[in-house]
């Protein structure tokens, strides 16, 4: 039976997907706490549906950074997609282009960022580059300023990651990223690929990268008011509030726990999405409720790679839109316009 919902995705994915691999993609820090509360603080949220509205017209379309995108849903930065389908990220853009909405290309990508961009540039999908800075500079810069050469529209700085999280079931498989005998494409040698991200990754290093591109730049990893504060004070056109789906410092909230608050700081000034946890287009809806403008996917994309390649990743990104438009007719908010926070009510612990 073909896949109705991203848990059906999932059950495929992890019969098709070798053990050590699908560790690593499904995978949190320390006890999971934070992985297990990005899925279970949606069940908290409770939605508060207005009726006798005309929602005949469902009005999904929507910008990101002037970028025109079919629905608020877009594909966040994972690594190494080769080791979930042969065809890896080229498969993955395909079917992100086919669904009319945009993709964040990793750093750790198994494909190279140019070869991402001509698949994407073939199926009209937009991208954004997500850097991890390393402590040798030169290296950063290269790769920032061969996004922008290829066309990639805005940088996405994460900024949650001095250093890897203790993620242990990695370290019972020995779990090298990405496994052998894949590499890590955008990097021009094996000494490159061994050179640790920057611990002295500060807000002054905005600045850095303001000086090295043009492109607009968004922080991923945000979770505090008083951080997302500092982003607006360094100029930032753009946040993502992420715990990088529960793989970082365990025991921080969930992230749409954390998105009040900094959608509350941000107040208006700049644009804000969300990660983590979302498999429902209710959660999508409960988001967007609570003031993001658009959310981002990562594991499931994962999935429907592994299971139909190019056409299982726009399936899962299909059946979030069509949850989302129905969630929204039910709801009574025929446009995302209408979507405010009147329409939830988060429930206490």
């Amino acid at each position: 039976m073909k896949p109705i919902n991203l848990f059906d995705y999932e059950a495929l994915a992890r019969q098709r997907i070798e053990p050590a691999n699908w560790d690593f993609y499904q995978g949190g820090s320390d006890d999971e706490v934070t992985l297990r509360a990005n899925r279970t603080a949606f069940e908290r949220i409770r939605l508060r549906p207005r009726v006798l509205v005309d929602v005949s017209m469902i009005d999904m379309q929507t910008t990101v950074l002037g970028t025109p995108i079919s629905m608020p849903i877009m594909v966040a930065p994972t690594a190494t997609h080769r080791a979930a389908h042969p065809e890896g990220e080229l498969a993955t853009v395909r079917g992100v282009g086919a669904a009319r909405t945009l993709m964040v290309a990793s750093t750790v990508a198994t494909t190279s960022l140019e070869d991402i961009m001509v698949a994407g540039r073939a199926t009209e999908c937009p991208l954004w580059f997500q850097l991890y800075v390393q402590q040798d500079l030169s290296i950063s810069e290269g790769l920032v300023r061969r996004a922008e050469a290829a066309g990639y529209r805005a940088i996405v700085l994460t900024v949650d990651l001095p250093r890897l999280g203790n993620r242990e079931k990695d370290k019972r498989n020995l779990f090298i990223n990405p496994p052998p005998p894949l590499q890590a494409a955008n990097f021009a040698s094996e000494a490159e690929r061994r050179i640790p991200f920057s611990r002295q990754l500060t807000w002054d290093s905005i600045a850095w990268l303001r000086g090295i591109t043009k492109l607009p730049i968004l922080v991923k990893g945000v979770l505090t008011a008083e951080d997302a504060e500092l982003a607006i004070k360094h100029g930032v056109d753009g946040i993502i509030v992420s715990n990088h789906g529960g793989r970082q410092l365990d025991g921080v909230p969930a992230t749409i726990e954390a998105l009040p608050e900094v959608v509350e700081a941000v107040g208006g000034r700049c644009e804000v999405y969300v990660d983590g946890g979302i498999r429902r287009g209710t959660d999508v809806l409960k988001a967007l409720a609570l003031g993001a403008r658009a959310v981002l996917i990562g594991r499931p994309i994962i999935w429907g790679l592994a299971v139909g390649g190019s056409e299982g990743v726009t399936d899962v990104l299909e059946i979030l839109r069509a949850e989302l438009e129905l969630a929204m007719m039910l709801a009574g908010r025929p446009t995302l316009a209408s979507i405010d926070r009147s329409l939830v009510k988060i429930m206490p612990y």
